[in-house]
């Protein structure tokens, strides 16, 4: 699978990741040849994007329709008020797994919304899009400012809203999966890159609404 630019995935080839140690490592924690050609390209280049799966009748097997503005109670939502530290936790104990576009499990390699669903999946049980932007439409958007630990923090980092994704740990720092230098770490939010690159947050847990 072929890695993406370091530009693209959301990292500068320069940048230093944050340092962080956790505490419990071992914690389970996409328009022709004008468009057609671009179309490909984007499918490609979407790393953070992976498409819903496709049933034999042609229907997609995850159906999520609720959009920012929508009312509170179709936003996909997880109940349990400990869900915000358990994900900061889960994503503590992926730091250093390696990166795969299109990855869903660790033992095979995550992207950055492959990442977001594993553990969310592992936390709650529920299934979230394997797609940064489906992700973004279908959860409780909130202000940069309002970021709690457990919420999600969304980039463009293509030239298209919501194209990269991370979980927000507290202090300005967010977990996420990039492609370049293969693996999941650590950045701060107010890196040269990131900071004019963010475009939404989302609060997933109900409970710190």
């Amino acid at each position: 699978m072929r890695d993406r630019p370091a530009s693209e995935d959301g990292t500068l080839p320069a940048t230093s990741p944050v340092s962080w140690k956790p505490n419990n490592p071992s914690h389970p924690a996409s328009l022709f040849s004008g468009w057609l050609v671009l179309l490909l390209v984007s499918s490609v280049l979407a790393g953070c994007a992976g498409k819903p799966t496709v049933t034999s009748s042609g229907q997609s097997s995850q159906t999520y329709s609720a959009k920012p503005g929508a009312d509170h109670r179709n936003y996909f939502m997880i109940e349990d008020e400990v869900a915000a530290q358990e994900m900061v936790l889960y994503a503590l104990g992926l730091l250093g797994t390696g990166y795969r576009f299109g990855g869903r499990n660790p033992e095979a390699g995550l992207d950055c919304s492959g990442m977001v669903s594993y553990i969310v999946e592992q936390v709650s049980g529920r299934n979230l899009p394997h797609n940064a932007a489906q992700i973004a439409r279908i959860t409780k958007p909130i202000k940069v400012s309002e970021l709690r630990p457990g919420d999600l923090v969304f980039f463009n980092t293509l030239n298209r809203p919501h194209s990269h994704m991370g979980i927000y740990m507290g202090e300005g720092r967010f977990v996420h999966a990039p492609s370049s230098r293969g693996q999941i770490r650590i950045e701060r939010l107010d890196n040269v890159y990131f900071r004019p690159r963010i475009d939404g947050a989302r609060r997933l847990v109900a409970s710190s609404t």
